[in-house]
């Protein structure tokens, strides 16, 4: 069974990010590990000796009730659309919130990550910064970006951005099982800018090589990759877009380091990134 994690601050963008998790879930067929991480302030103990354990014991204890109350919020949003019987486990965790997504993924064995990609208080800076590209860039399992303006509906067509190499054949793979577990289907979007090294016969190969699968292969000569991508997922009607991302420099070749983190905090779609090796 597939293991999602779900990082929470329980605001309106992360809500919505949870109706998506549900979702997903029910697709895969996996279980959710719902995480909730916060950050004690730092005391100088020096002034107030006495005082200090109390104090991070009333903080922490604050954090703990407020996660008690936010739960059942969230277990009645799943029992509203039939998803009550999708197993669901709990993380309270103090410190940072990447390393903290970061153990998770290591303790919990999770498959992907889901979280909204802006938030309230502290979680704002995260989800809107520079933390974005460094989540999708630092860990090393699929991750579903779920922006507050994208409402949950049965995704039909999925947009899959590649460069056409053998390493991202594994990627596209595992996105057609999941656009056969719910009937939709893949369009593959390749930009081929000026100093493209994509034949023409390597896109060929593609196409003989996926031609009983439900996919699609573009080919857009454009300098304007963003700009691209943008018009492609209006014109295609994509649902959810899905990127790769490549260890060795970061979205390296065309994918500019900053473009999925623009893209996935700019636009009103879910993006899945998955990191290629």
């Amino acid at each position: 069974m597939k293991k999602i994690l779900f990082p929470t601050d329980f605001s309106e963008v992360a809500t919505n990010a949870f109706v998506h998790a549900l979702e997903f879930a029910k697709i895969v067929q996996g279980e959710l590990v719902l995480l909730h991480t916060f950050e004690l302030p730092i005391y100088d103990n020096q002034f107030f000796p006495e005082n200090y354990a109390v104090i991070y014991d009333s903080l922490a204890l604050a954090q703990f009730d407020m996660f008690k109350d936010e739960i059942p919020k969230l277990r009645a949003i799943a029992d509203e659309r039939h998803l009550d019987k999708i197993k669901m486990s709990h993380r309270l965790m103090d410190g940072n919130l990447l390393y903290n997504i970061k153990k998770s993924i290591k303790e919990d064995k999770i498959d992907f990550v889901i979280m909204g990609t802006s938030g309230a208080t502290g979680w704002e800076a995260f989800f809107m910064g520079t933390n974005t590209g460094a989540v999708i860039s630092g860990i090393d399992i699929p991750m579903l970006c779920v922006p507050l303006e994208a409402k949950f509906k049965k995704t039909e067509i999925i947009g899959f951005t590649t460069r056409f190499r053998t390493k991202d054949k594994k990627a596209l793979k595992m996105v057609l099982d999941i656009a056969k577990k719910t009937k939709a289907k893949v369009k593959c979007l390749y930009v081929k800018t000026s100093d493209s090294d994509v034949s023409n016969d390597t896109v060929t190969a593609w196409e003989k090589e996926f031609i009983n699968e439900p996919v699609e292969f573009f080919v857009i000569n454009s300098d304007e990759v963003k700009e691209t991508i943008l018009d492609f997922i209006m014109y295609k009607e994509i649902d959810v877009l899905t990127m790769l991302t490549y260890k060795r420099g970061f979205f390296e070749g065309i994918f500019k380091p900053s473009l999925t983190k623009k893209i996935a905090t700019n636009f009103d779609i879910p993006i899945l990134a998955i990191p290629i090796d």
